[in-house]
């Protein structure tokens, strides 16, 4: 048994969308996304959310189960884009929704200068 990350991606209505990662304890990676994805079609079936789209990621943690601090998803791309543009693209796009922490809202990688 080992510990996976499996990241799967809902649309909650039409042009709203979420990536959503959750912690999985499986034989094997190909177990680690049958168990997400039946997991989000019980998400859908249980109407917080209106699709699930099909896309599943999946990423080996390790035999140890995840504890503080621990890296539980990882996805690295390819990409000719510089770092702003980059970030412009794939996370900064303005339509987002942040959650809101005691402060205001968290800061993304963008806000806070980024990480080296």
């Amino acid at each position: 048994m080992a510990w996976f990350g499996v990241r799967c991606v809902f649309e909650w209505e039409p042009g709203l969308y979420e990536e959503r990662v959750t912690l999985w304890s499986a034989d094997d990676l190909d177990s680690a996304i049958e168990l997400a994805s039946a997991e989000a079609r019980e998400y859908v079936d249980s109407g917080v959310v209106k699709t699930f789209l099909g896309l599943t990621q999946a990423y080996t943690i390790g035999p140890d189960r995840p504890g503080h601090g621990d890296e539980i998803y990882s996805l690295l791309r390819d990409s000719e884009l510089g770092p702003d543009a980059y970030l412009d693209r794939y996370f900064g796009t303005g339509h987002e929704r942040h959650q809101t922490g005691p402060s205001g809202p968290i800061s993304n990688a963008v806000d806070s200068g980024g990480v080296p």
